[in-house]
């Protein structure tokens, strides 16, 4: 038997999906979806990876940034499943079934709150601790993450939302804690 998601979320879909739906309809112009998918696709992980690998060639400490970055983007992943599994909000593409196109394959059924986009609000907000001069490139590669996460009919912009926030928070706790 499939948990059953919260009634606030019920709520939320309702007052979310006519803009999701708006939203994801952009995407049948293929150079807008292609740039989307590219953007959703490069925020599964490779930059991130790159990017915490880089740290030694960044900046002097960099060594200990590789340390620090792994582990707080662990610990963000294990709370972030936690919280997904827990409140099961199902994607806009499974909930409006026909209303909201899905461009980009899903990894689970739910979408409560968005992976992507909290990674990427972490490690923007960890270079602009470190590398700020990186942050040209880091900053609009996670608005565009961000933004395909709805544009793909993925996600409800609340799980962006709260994404962004929840990767926000990460980051700074990772700052105060290891400096």
């Amino acid at each position: 038997m499939r948990p059953r998601p919260l009634v606030v979320f019920d709520r939320l879909d309702l007052l979310e999906w006519q803009f999701c739906q708006r939203i994801s309809r952009l995407s049948i112009y293929r150079p807008w979806r292609i740039t989307l998918q590219a953007a959703s696709r490069l925020g599964d992980w490779p930059v991130w990876v790159l990017l915490i690998l880089a740290q030694p060639w960044l900046q002097p400490n960099g060594a200990w940034r590789i340390l620090q970055y792994s582990v707080i983007a662990l610990f963000a992943v294990a709370i972030y499943r936690l919280v997904k599994t827990r409140l099961c909000r199902e994607r806009p593409f499974i909930t409006y079934e026909g209303g909201i196109e899905c461009c980009e394959p899903a990894r689970d059924r739910y979408s409560f709150p968005s992976g992507h986009t909290m990674h990427a609000v972490m490690f923007s907000v960890l270079v602009a601790a470190h590398t700020p001069w990186l942050l040209p490139v880091v900053l609009p590669l996670t608005l565009l993450i961000a933004i395909s996460r709805v544009g793909l009919g993925l996600h409800y912009v609340s799980d962006v939302l709260a994404g962004a926030a929840m990767g926000y928070a990460f980051a700074l706790a990772s700052l105060y804690w290891m400096g």
